[in-house]
């Protein structure tokens, strides 16, 4: 699906965002690490794309939550240090797949079992923080 860039498109992506960090709140100390992550995968790319669709070339932004961090960091000064942020968060764990996917683990861990030292407070902590930027973001737009 094609989007159109426009301010209420962005607006309708970040509603969605914050109801998914809502639902990874929700799972917190529930012993689901694996979810909190994935649900804070969802968070942070809707957020992301909110704020791209905040541009008329967001057809030009790359793909990825690392490369569309950084295409917004040099459309907008004032987001540096999100792809900082960004990559952060996946060196906690934070993907779309490796929280889902038994192949993503050597044998026999599942991501169920795979993510027990991550910090579940500092991560949505973080992501949150990064919403709120990002939410700045389309505000000023």
């Amino acid at each position: 699906t094609t989007l159109t860039p426009s301010i209420q498109e962005a607006k309708r992506w970040l509603r969605q965002a914050k109801s998914d960090l809502q639902a990874a709140h929700n799972d917190i100390r529930c012993c689901c690490p694996n979810w909190v992550l994935f649900k804070v995968h969802q968070v942070l790319e809707k957020a992301l794309v909110a704020a791209v669709l905040c541009h008329d070339e967001a057809f030009e932004a790359p793909v990825g939550l690392v490369g569309l961090a950084q295409w917004l960091e040099s459309v907008e000064p004032k987001l540096r240090g999100l792809a900082e942020k960004v990559e952060w968060l996946h060196g906690c764990g934070m993907d779309g797949e490796a929280t889902q996917y038994p192949s993503y683990h050597p044998f026999p861990i599942i991501p169920s079992e795979a993510f027990h030292s991550v910090d579940e407070e500092e991560v949505l902590k973080q992501v949150q923080g990064v919403l709120g930027r990002l939410q700045d973001h389309v505000g000023r737009m």
